[in-house]
């Protein structure tokens, strides 16, 4: 282990290794976040002769920067199992391991979601009475911004398993925006009670008969961005196709609207007055600046950044950890869940009733 991080403050563990993009936009985004918060540590795994190599082209004073070498990088491509078997070594697993060790508060990765997924949940454990990881990130919204979960980790749900995940982002939104009674709406193709897979159905009544939860039914795909729910719940499938597709409107808009501006003078001098209104819009819901997704149901905070992210993509995540971290959202999670103590409802025990 190099460098000296000191004990005050909060420190993260980043994987800089890990994702599409090179390291050296991922340890740039480190030495960003470290001239944001002045109490940040920042741990960065990965070839420390790759990284003291970045660091000496930057003029940043790295007192409060320590390294820990790692020869080893899992691939993007690589199957949860087989990352698993492999995982000794790996920039992503170490970073973990520092993490489960107490060494650091948050661990920040762009690496193979599966792969990290897997080996959260054998080195951190998830909460009693959660099945699986969830992934939780924010997306743009007419109100400012709107949790959905689960966005990737999960394929397949049980009813069980997306009434977790209602429970789960409640509590994330309470703490980190301290919405008092946040509003959770569930993904369907359609508000009628009889719409939907079984499970989906199944979980709809979960949610309504839980107490704790701001129940207002089911939510349409145009419904994500419009602010009606503040947490969005969904299986990794719907979700997942939901974000890239959301993020892929954007940018087309954006495209659009340049071209129109280019197809006469005329247009191209109302450029230099509409554009400014223009890179505010594309700024508020740039999706790069709603990068970062919590693995939510885990004992400590594990953040996935997109695999391509680039250096203000990657810096997001890291405030985004700092922010949860702050925040103690594992620590509210388990104060406000009680998974312990209160169990779910069977539905099918309800349905042979």
């Amino acid at each position: 282990m190099q460098g000296c991080a000191s004990q005050s403050g909060r420190t993260l563990a980043l994987d800089v290794m890990s994702g599409d993009e090179s390291p050296r936009s991922r340890i740039q985004a480190a030495l960003r976040a470290l001239n944001t918060f002045p109490n940040l540590h920042l741990i960065l795994v990965g070839d420390k002769f790759f990284i003291e190599s970045c660091l000496k082209k930057s003029s940043t004073h790295c007192t409060r920067l320590t390294l820990v070498h790692s020869s080893k990088t899992v691939p993007m491509d690589q199957k949860p199992s087989q990352a698993l078997r492999t995982r000794e070594g790996t920039s992503m697993w170490e970073a973990l391991q520092l993490v489960a060790q107490g060494r650091a508060d948050a661990c920040v990765s762009a690496g193979n979601t599966g792969a990290l997924m897997a080996m959260g949940s054998l080195s951190l454990k998830t909460f009693t009475g959660i099945d699986r990881p969830a992934i939780a990130g924010s997306i743009p919204s007419q109100q400012g911004s709107v949790l959905m979960l689960d966005m990737g980790a999960n394929i397949d749900c049980t009813a069980s398993q997306l009434h977790q995940f209602a429970l789960m982002g409640s509590a994330l939104v309470k703490a980190v925006k301290r919405l008092p009674n946040p509003k959770i709406g569930l993904l369907n193709i359609g508000v009628e009670e009889n719409k939907g897979t079984q499970p989906i159905r199944e979980a709809s009544q979960l949610l309504r008969q839980d107490k704790r939860l701001n129940y207002i039914g089911y939510l349409e795909g145009h419904d994500i961005f419009t602010g009606q729910a503040d947490v969005i719940v969904c299986d990794g499938f719907a979700g997942n196709v939901a974000l890239k597709s959301g993020e892929g409107t954007a940018r087309l808009i954006h495209k659009k609207m340049l071209d129109l501006f280019q197809k006469s003078l005329w247009r191209r001098c109302l450029a230099f007055f509409v554009l400014p209104l223009l890179r505010e819009f594309s700024q508020s819901v740039d999706p790069v600046l709603y990068n970062g997704a919590s693995l939510l149901g885990l004992r400590s905070t594990v953040i996935k950044s997109h695999g391509s992210a680039n250096v203000e993509g990657f810096y997001q995540a890291i405030c985004e950890a700092v922010k949860e971290v702050g925040t103690d959202v594992p620590g509210k999670l388990a104060d406000s869940i009680e998974f312990a103590t209160q169990k779910s409802p069977d539905p099918d025990a309800q349905q042979k009733d």
